[in-house]
């Protein structure tokens, strides 16, 4: 009886160390996925607000500036639309200008024109494709100049590259590294239970037989870290979104729920491959192999 029970303890044990060190290896990978998630969020947000102002004619018709509102806010590349009349503009001018004795204003003169502040949606922040939106806005009736922001455009989209190229690189090292982790995990657990593959082996059973039960367990414990590392995530996120109102904007939980989908389907896929492999090398090992 006390040989049954210290058998199943270290078993148990490594099981559990197993279970653990899965879950926290899918906890580290979903924290960088949620960061690629609000990344790719703000990234979207951020291009929505790049695009470009059309400028409007001088005593432009109210009805004409209505039309041209209405043509803006149907085209399937407007995100956003501001208009601001040539008053609005020169506010905006002494504003940013600092002008407190305002020439303009002693002269009675008003130099500039109503004009509409264009976003234009993510699909569209290239500056090829705003070059050809532009052309296309300048040939209206009734404008008469569009200015691009393609040095913003151009920066912005540098520096997201830059991110996803940075967090890319380091999912794909987390990933390596937790593959390698979990593998030496999977393995201890085989280890523990090396002698009972040897005994198999003596009495007939083949190496399918043998091996399906140190799969299907190492599946069980995937399983169950997934598990472990989706409570701990959304019960993060939903914290978080308690403190900070952002944290549920910029996390998309339909997204977020297929990284959780994600990473427990890793999770069974991984444990599942450690233990065929770690299966079939006791499976090669001779009964004097077996202690070392």
């Amino acid at each position: 009886m006390k040989k049954s029970r210290t058998h199943v303890i270290p078993v148990l044990s490594t099981q559990v160390t197993a279970v653990v060190s899965v879950a926290l290896v899918l906890i580290i990978l979903g924290i960088v996925g949620l960061f690629g998630i609000a990344a790719r969020t703000v990234s979207h947000d951020i291009r929505q607000q790049v695009g470009f102002q059309v400028m409007l004619a001088d005593n432009l018709p109210e009805s004409r500036i209505a039309e041209l509102k209405r043509k803006l806010q149907d085209a399937d590349y407007v995100a956003t639309l501001q208009f601001a009349s040539a008053d609005d503009v020169l506010e905006r001018w002494k504003e940013f200008g600092g002008e407190e004795d305002n020439d303009l204003e002693l002269l009675g003169v008003n130099p500039f024109v109503a004009e509409f502040e264009v976003g234009v949606t993510s699909a569209y922040s290239d500056p090829a494709k705003l070059a050809k939106v532009a052309a296309e806005v300048e040939k209206l009736d009734g404008v008469t100049d569009v200015s691009l922001h393609t040095e913003v455009v151009k920066s912005i989209n540098h520096t997201m590259r830059s991110l996803a190229l940075v967090l890319f690189v380091v999912a794909g090292a987390l990933l390596l590294i937790s593959f390698v982790l979990i593998n030496n995990t999977v393995r201890l657990t085989v280890y523990a239970r090396r002698f009972t593959i040897h005994t198999m082996k003596l009495v007939g059973a083949t190496e399918g037989f043998i091996r399906r039960p140190f799969i299907w367990s190492s599946i069980v414990n995937g399983i169950v870290a997934g598990v472990i590392a989706m409570v701990v995530l959304g019960g993060l996120l939903f914290y978080l979104g308690t403190v900070n109102p952002d944290v549920a904007r910029v996390v998309d939980w339909r997204a977020a729920a297929m990284l959780f989908a994600g990473l427990f389907i890793a999770g069974m896929m991984i444990c599942a491959t450690a233990a065929f492999f770690a299966a079939n090398k006791y499976l090669r090992l001779g009964y004097d192999n077996m202690f070392r």
